[in-house]
């Protein structure tokens, strides 16, 4: 946005004082020293109408230019700072289970997991969003991302049954990680989803904590159903160890309800820089104010001479 202005507004009054100037002052000493001056003083001659012009113009461009008119734009530059997130999505042979959506009791956990998880990906603008999912085994589904849409399509892809029926929450931890490992992200999480207890994976536990410690990622935890359905004291140690936080989510509402939060506690910063352009301008009428007033001296000078 381009805003105009003087820098020095007050010298505008001297076109007031010049106006006033060429009614009311007279120069007395003219008929003493310059009896013909009279006929040489533009006032004294309302035909001439050019001269008039050269010089009013010529004077009131001048002071235009003392007075410093400025340019002034103001541009905005900001920078945002997205995050890279991985979610990780339970598909065990337990996600079967249905009455977890009140409004649609036929719903199974994965269906209403995958419409949540969805449109938690809408809302990351900014963010670079990857996808795995486990059951016997972890696998990527989706690297990261901006691809928004690609990604919600590839959520909705998702079968229970197609990574086998146990659960590996261990193995997909360790998938994750090391999909994060190479990202130059400042800010890196892991969003950790199941209704099971780890039976299947091949990386111990204290080898998972210990890499979740160690890293600069942070991980969020989410069960889903009751504590009878999933371990809880670990799931909260996991999020401990990765400085997160730990969920849990009995039905549909809530689960939303926690993506929300999660989405709250991790907004994209923006950096909102304004720089400030001033774009002075004096040089324009101050050089068309010195032709008006040499033309005006020469054609004076022709006519007098």
């Amino acid at each position: 946005m381009s805003e105009f202005s003087f820098e020095y507004p007050w010298v505008l009054g001297l076109i007031i004082i010049f106006i006033l100037c060429a009614k009311f002052c007279k120069i007395k000493a003219k008929s003493i020293y310059f009896p013909h001056l009279s006929s040489l003083m533009l006032g004294e001659n309302p035909h001439n109408y050019l001269l008039l012009l050269l010089k009013w113009l010529g004077l009131t461009l001048a002071i235009v230019a003392l007075a410093s008119p400025v340019l002034t734009t103001e541009y905005s530059n900001s920078k945002k700072n997205g995050r890279d997130i991985v979610l990780i999505i339970d598909s065990s042979e337990s996600m079967l289970q249905e009455g977890f959506d009140s409004s649609n009791s036929s719903k199974n956990k994965f269906d209403v997991v995958k419409e949540v998880a969805s449109d938690f990906v809408s809302k990351r603008e900014d963010d670079r969003v990857g996808l795995i999912t486990f059951a016997d085994i972890a696998f990527v589904a989706s690297p990261l991302t901006f691809e928004k849409k690609f990604l919600q399509q590839i959520i909705q892809m998702q079968r229970l049954g197609v990574a086998g029926r146990r659960t590996a929450i261990n193995d997909a931890l360790v998938q994750s990680y090391v999909l994060l490992e190479r990202s130059k992200a400042k800010s890196k999480i892991v969003i950790l989803l199941t209704d099971g207890v780890d039976n299947m994976s091949k990386i111990g536990v204290d080898e998972v904590k210990s890499l979740v410690k160690k890293s600069n990622i942070k991980l969020y935890t989410i069960g889903v159903g009751t504590e009878r359905d999933f371990d809880g004291d670990y799931l909260r140690s996991l999020a401990k160890a990765g400085r997160g936080v730990a969920f849990s989510a009995k039905n549909s509402k809530m689960l939303s309800k926690i993506y929300a939060k999660i989405d709250q506690l991790e907004v994209s910063k923006i950096d909102d820089k304004k720089v400030v352009h001033h774009s002075y301008l004096f040089l324009y009428p101050l050089l068309i104010s010195i032709f008006l007033l040499l033309f005006f001296i020469y054609f004076r000078t022709v006519r007098g001479a």
